[in-house]
């Protein structure tokens, strides 16, 4: 058996009229499947480009959830670096003076911009993660969606932070590759079907120590994001790695800061 830690688990998808229904459900499924741990945001309506409003809407959801089930989940705080002084502020509030452990970035901007940079130093110096989408549409991403290629131009702007490349990219061969080079940038698997190869490639490219697993339920199930680990032909001891051990690594000077032990 493995530890698993989910590093990649939404509110929105999932059955439930209150946040803390939502997260009771996933954390049953999670159960049956041996998932210890869910780090967990964005709140149950989402959008592309949050007011500072909506933002903080979304983060009271996941605030109301995670305290309902704080040893099974953590919440990281949903930012809009469109609203630079809002982000902060949010990042102040849900991680310096709240339980969260890390930074969600979406689609609002493009997260190469300079923008992004107050941002990313502050959540570096409260030593939260950050998990930026990262995707390539053969339809045409939307207007401030990311790409690998930008989230390693932000890294290489701030080494001393920690990023998570959430899907790879989507079109994962190309992703994995862009940000190879940037030892601060984890690779995440979650999204998509699961592919052969996926999971091979990552530890092949990045080092079994800059994988990680993730589901994106409720949009995924947990199963068939599990089965790209559990599946893959790779040696256990990588297994166990993506399963929970690299996440677990990442998240640990935060969760002592905050004096949670793990």
């Amino acid at each position: 058996m493995f530890e698993i830690w989910d590093v990649h688990v939404h509110l929105s998808g999932v059955p439930g009229a209150t946040p803390e229904e939502r997260l009771e459900r996933l954390l049953e499924g999670a159960e049956r499947l041996g998932i210890a741990r869910l780090c967990v945001f964005m709140g149950m309506k989402w959008s592309y480009d949050p007011t500072p409003d909506d933002m903080r809407r979304q983060n009271d959801e996941v605030l109301r959830a995670v305290k309902r089930f704080p040893d099974r989940a953590f919440g990281f705080v949903y930012l809009n670096p469109q609203h630079t002084q809002a982000s902060l502020d949010e990042l102040n509030r849900c991680v310096r003076d709240g339980p969260m452990v890390g930074v969600k970035l979406w689609v609002a901007m493009h997260c190469n911009e300079s923008k992004l940079d107050p941002i990313v130093a502050r959540a570096t110096e409260l030593k939260a993660v950050v998990l930026q989408h990262t995707w390539y549409k053969i339809t045409g991403n939307l207007p401030g969606e990311s790409t690998s290629e930008d989230l390693a131009q932000l890294a290489a702007r701030h080494p001393n932070a920690t990023f998570i490349s959430a899907h790879s990219g989507g079109d994962w061969e190309r992703g994995l590759r862009a940000i190879r080079p940037y030892p601060n940038v984890y690779g995440e698997i979650c999204g998509g079907d699961p592919t052969a190869g996926y999971t091979e490639m990552a530890v092949r490219e990045l080092g079994p120590e800059r994988v990680l697993y993730g589901s994106d339920a409720g949009g995924r199930s947990f199963a068939s994001q599990l089965a790209k680990v559990l599946g893959a032909d790779i040696p256990d001891s990588a297994k166990r790695l993506v399963l929970a051990e690299n996440t677990k690594r990442i998240l640990k000077p935060i969760l002592r800061e905050k004096g949670i032990k793990i």
